[in-house]
């Protein structure tokens, strides 16, 4: 963590009257205090920040007498830690209060999961996704039919985004919406009665997918201002009369409560600035929030190896816009087919040229910075000359990107690059190059090694005359340099060092080791001792350091002017450097793709994809893509066949940890792969498109919710059977398992058979029903399917003491058995319990055999028949064994082998019971 900063407070009985005369915040919301080198928080935030950030109370002080004021401090680092922590993983909003002179704090910056434009510099781009923040009214009608209206926004970006849908009552549409957008923040209007139905299931939804819930009053979802709010916003080119969006009167009202919530109006960089579209629900497969994680999409909180999700996995980007491309991408696959080709194509291009993928990965795109932030800067008037450098450093490296795309030989990739790539990126250099020129002429791009951004001294006369008197303090300040390296026999830059500090302007360092030899010499005087040594000034450099400090100044103020200029008509290249960003993070996402198919532990394949509604699905040796990547994981591939009239609903069975699971969400996760346009783990494929993958698996997290795993179960399939249709794939891992097993049953095999004879979706059914299975007989388009295990009797035949072999191979049938105490033996229980419910299984089965047979019926004629028949049977045994010395076994076998031969005896009710018996 570093070390804490400590604790200092001018005012102290001043700060902790105001701190408690402050209005109490949400109980989601964090105050940290800004003081300058450090930060602080107090009262219950201190407690929450102690836990979280220092897993530990004893960080805690306090301010005041006693009682006191609990308090904690934050370095710098610690603080933007904190932020990404609270923000990203807690989902808190943050208020950093700043202190404008004599206790008079304000506050100075806001930022909530959704709304990061305040702290854009303190989290320093680390996002894993574009922070989405999406707005929501809805109209609900007595009948099922629901309308919903949505605006969205990237802050980031200067778009608004709106949609207008009809729902079902458990607003599945919406649900798979927030999932395809990735949106980190929801805002609801309050609900002021707390009995608004329809508010709560939306709550409910944005808490599964995620989404931190605010709420706001019912008055800002008013649209009676959009109008005007709309056309000083929009682009010129967006005339408010023409737009078809502002006909959409729900989204419109979200849009009014978006647009205050952000605050984009009191900001005039926004003004004329943003652009207005609509987003078409179903151009992108549907997911709802069970199918995110049952198909494992994103990095969870408990997950180790980076490849356990498919983002992880897949995300070999190289930089941050390329990475939020591919979040973007995993919850948007593609329904239109030659779009999908079309990723193929290019994805197969770097397949191909391993030289051409590894050039990209390696050399060009490594060397990109976030550019949609880099505009955000120049758009906020908060960008410097850095800044343009770091512009025209893109700018410099295009060329190379071209050079490397022109040396592919391969006929068949060239028309595809040109267009995808090649042009766009040949536009953008040339529109560039304006800039490159301009930074060429006026920046000093020597000065750069020192992590110096000045404007060239040749530029300005008066600049001229300053740079030759900085020169000559530097020169003066070698010089002493030299002189104390003599002084102290130290060895120059590699014992002492002459440096530029951040707080003690130049001054020199020794390591920490040589430390010693200016102790007790008085002309040394020590600045402060840090990690990486002491740093302590003389006389002579002291006096050199103020005038070059006063120079520095007067430089500064001199280009200030300059640089405005400068950076003003590097701003006005925004909208290029936008365009280049959206070009180069697709290009990184489709040479991840291509990265990942040519170095998994087998190389993938390009799927053939079928349109919608035509084509089956059928895989060759599929494997997850995940599990085969884990460490000690040797796969066992598995064929598919998913064929309409065929095998379009599979019932799978066999042991636990056999590999239901894994087969059954395998096939979700390269339907997945394959609409986004990635190759797929198996060694041919071929798919149909799905327009939505439903999934029911485990409810772990439901009981914290205070939702029973059963209720949590039956809400899931409850969406499953409202959203899927034909060309749904739908995944079901076990099903009924919270209640008795006759309810359990009942349920499944309703639940089954609507989905086969009213829907007929593409569906797998992971199930210990064995009795479900009997649905294949009424059915022809059902298949059951089963796990392998084999079974190797003890030597001496004993049932006790088999061995179970799990063999993770999927082949047809019904698996005749479970392996429910196998799986007990292996997860070593005590012997004693292992035996016990070895005896129990085999008693009840034993049990359920005889109570079968003891239904049958004997009518008064069949008993007296039967016993007439007995008799004789049993007097004939007495003949053949009396007098004989025969063993007990052998006397039993004489026995079966004289009712063996009696068929009428056989054929008897009567005898049937008795036998049971």
């Amino acid at each position: 963590m570093g070390s804490r900063p400590d604790l200092k407070v001018d005012d102290e009985v001043g700060f902790i009257r105001f701190f408690h005369n402050l209005p109490a915040p949400s109980s989601d919301t964090v105050r940290i205090f800004d003081r300058g080198e450090y930060y602080t928080a107090h009262g219950e935030d201190a407690t929450f920040i102690a836990r979280t950030v220092y897993r530990t109370t004893s960080v805690l002080r306090q301010l005041g007498r006693e009682p006191g004021l609990e308090s904690v401090t934050l370095s710098v680092t610690v603080f933007r830690n904190f932020l990404r922590e609270a923000l990203f993983k807690l989902g808190k909003r943050i208020e950093i209060w700043q202190n404008s002179g004599r206790m008079n704090w304000k506050v100075g910056k806001q930022a909530s999961p959704g709304n990061l434009q305040d702290i854009e510099e303190e989290l320093g781009g680390q996002l894993d996704a574009a922070p989405i923040i999406l707005a929501v009214k809805v109209s609900a009608r007595a009948s099922e039919a629901r309308n919903v209206g949505v605006c969205f926004a990237d802050a980031s970006v200067r778009e608004l985004g709106v949609s207008e849908f009809l729902d079902n009552d458990l607003y599945s549409n919406f649900e798979s919406l927030l999932i395809q957008l990735g949106v980190k923040e929801c805002l609801l209007p309050t609900d002021s009665t707390g009995k608004d139905v329809e508010l709560n299931k939306l709550r409910v939804i944005a808490d599964n997918c995620g989404c931190v819930v605010s709420q706001r009053g019912q008055s800002d979802f008013g649209t009676k201002d959009i109008d005007i709010d709309l056309s000083r916003l929009l682009r010129d080119d967006q005339a408010i009369g023409k737009l078809p969006q502002t006909d959409l009167k729900l989204a419109m009202g979200s849009a009014a409560a978006l647009i205050k919530y952000l605050g984009v109006l009191s900001d005039a960089t926004n003004h004329g600035q943003f652009q207005l579209y609509q987003h078409d629900l179903s151009q992108y497969m549907k997911l709802d929030a069970s199918a995110l994680k049952a198909l494992n999409l994103m990095p969870g909180p408990r997950d180790g190896a980076k490849t356990m999700s498919l983002y992880g996995l897949l995300n070999h980007c190289k930089t941050p816009v390329g990475s939020r491309l591919l979040a973007q991408w995993l919850k948007q696959p593609l329904m239109s087919v030659e779009e999908i080709e079309r990723r193929q194509q290019l994805v197969e291009a770097f397949v191909m040229d391993t030289e051409l993928r590894q050039t990209m990965q390696e050399e060009h795109l490594r060397s990109i910075p976030d550019l949609y932030r880099l505009v955000k800067k120049f758009q906020r008037k908060a960008a410097g000359l850095e800044d343009v450098v770091r512009a025209y450093q893109v700018a410099i490296r295009l060329p190379g990107f071209l050079g490397t795309f022109e040396a592919v030989m391969d006929e068949q990739y060239k028309d595809p690059l040109e267009i995808e790539y090649i042009s766009k990126i040949r536009r953008a250099a040339d529109e560039l190059s304006k800039l490159q020129e301009m930074v060429e002429t006026t920046v000093d791009l020597d000065a750069l090694e020192n992590h110096e951004f000045i404007i060239k001294p040749d530029f300005d006369d008066g600049l001229k005359v300053i740079r030759k008197r900085l020169d000559k303090l530097k020169y003066d300040m070698e010089i002493e340099h030299r002189r104390v390296g003599k002084d102290l026999s130290q060895e120059l830059d590699k014992k002492l060092f002459l440096e530029n500090h951040r707080v003690h302007g130049w001054c020199f360092r020794l390591t920490r080791n040589e430390a010693g030899c200016i102790r007790n010499k008085k002309q040394y005087q020590e600045c402060s001792t840090q990690k990486n040594g002491v740093f302590f000034t003389t006389s002579t450099l002291a006096a050199l350091r103020r005038e070059f400090d006063q120079l520095s100044e007067n430089y500064n103020r001199t280009q200030s002017g300059l640089v405005n200029e400068v950076v003003g008509v590097a701003a006005s290249y925004c909208p290029v450097i936008e365009r280049l960003a959206g070009v180069l993070a697709h290009l990184d996402v489709i040479v991840s793709f291509a990265h990942v198919s040519v170095h998994a532990p087998t190389s993938y394949v390009r799927p053939k994809v079928h349109a919608r509604g035509t084509g089956n699905t059928i895989l060759k040796e599929a494997r997850h893509p995940c599990m085969e990547m884990q460490d000690d994981v040797s796969f066992i591939t598995n064929d598919v066949s998913l064929v309409r009239g065929e095998s379009e609903f599979l019932i799978i069975t066999g042991p636990n940890m056999g590999g239901k699971s894994t087969y059954i969400r395998q096939i979700g996760v390269i339907a997945l792969m394959a609409q986004i346009g990635c190759f797929v783990p198996c060694s041919e494929a071929e798919l149909t498109i799905f327009d939505s993958i439903l999934a029911r698996v485990g409810a772990s997290d439901s009981q914290l919710k205070g939702v029973s795993t059963f209720m949590a179960e039956m809400l899931e399939t409850a969406n499953i059977l409202k959203s899927a249709t034909k060309e749904s794939l739908i995944i079901i891992d076990e099903l009924g398992r919270g209640t008795s097993t006759y309810d359990g049953f009942g349920l499944a095999w309703a639940i089954s058979e609507h989905i086969v004879k009213e829907i007929g979706a593409f569906a797998m059914f992971a199930t210990h029903f064995h009795e479900l299975t009997a649905l294949v007989e009424t059915y022809p388009q059902v298949q059951n399917l089963h796990v392998v295990a084999h079974i190797s009797e003890a030597e001496d035949g004993s049932k006790d003491r088999r061995e179970v072999t799990l063999l993770y191979k999927v082949e047809p049938g019904v698996c005749d058995q479970s392996f429910g105490i196998h799986v007990a033996e292996l997860v070593r229980f005590p012997e004693k319990v292992v035996n016990m419910a070895k005896r129990k299984a085999d008693e009840l089965e034993d049990f359920s055999g005889k109570h079968e047979q003891l239904n049958v019926e004997a009518t008064k004629e069949d008993v007296e028949t039967g016993s007439v028949l007995l008799k004789e049977v049993l007097v004939k045994w007495k003949e053949e064994v009396e007098g004989k010395g025969l063993s007990k076994q052998e006397q039993v076998e004489k026995m079966k082998a004289l009712v063996a031969d009696n068929p009428e005896l056989l054929a008897n009710p009567f005898f049937l019971r008795v036998k049971a018996l």
